[in-house]
């Protein structure tokens, strides 16, 4: 899998898959995966934030996505090979509840990219964001010292944008970092994933918060 550096007249954020690798599986395989995922998601309902309420740190995504921040990264397949690392440098401000995220992206093959998120609370623990390359509207869960972040991604492929499916989990560990685990799928079945590790810069880590 291969991260292109360009997203179409807009700056963003864009993927792109090395030749031989295959975002959607054989149709047969697919359902496969899907029927047996079926069966086993009818035996346990999936996670909710609630489950993290009572874990500390607390995470106030408006003091800690403020300010500089710098974050490590990798993309791993389905089979858990790592295919591609990044460094990211991120800074975030707030002007009331509408935040803005600036990810500029550094590959470990040298290309570069950016993703610009607008970020807007709606509710207590409750959030919402957009970016160029994401279809419709991301929603964000806080729940103790977790968030969880869900999205759609349109991702060019061969000369064709997928919608895929992405579910992001970030944990604060504690004023200063912050691990991220996100997991990719298509029809429910999964394609990969990405782990990162942020880390907040010093001048940023004391007396940040929220513009009024």
């Amino acid at each position: 899998m291969k991260l292109s550096s360009e997203l179409s007249n807009k700056p963003g954020y864009k993927l792109e898959y090395k030749p031989g690798y295959k975002l959607l599986a054989p149709l047969k395989r697919a359902l496969g995966v899907i029927v047996v995922a079926g069966l086993l998601g009818a035996c346990s309902a999936p996670l909710q934030p609630d489950h993290y309420a009572l874990e500390k740190p607390e995470l106030d995504i408006e003091r800690y996505f403020n300010g500089t921040l710098d974050a490590h990264g990798m993309f791993q397949d389905r089979s858990g090979k790592v295919i591609k690392r990044f460094t990211v440098v991120m800074r975030g401000s707030w002007v009331g509840d509408v935040g803005t995220l600036d990810e500029d992206f550094t590959y470990s093959d040298g290309t570069k990219q950016k993703r610009i998120w607008t970020l807007r609370k709606t509710g207590p623990g409750r959030y919402t964001g957009t970016a160029p390359d994401v279809v419709g509207v991301a929603e964000g869960i806080v729940a103790g010292n977790a968030l969880r972040w869900k999205y759609v991604l349109a991702l060019p492929v061969d000369d064709k944008i997928y919608h895929v499916d992405f579910e992001d989990w970030m944990f604060l560990m504690d004023q200063k970092v912050m691990l991220n685990r996100a997991e990719m799928s298509k029809f429910g079945f999964g394609l990969g994933a990405v782990t990162l590790s942020f880390s907040k810069r010093p001048d940023a880590t004391a007396g940040s918060e929220s513009t009024p």
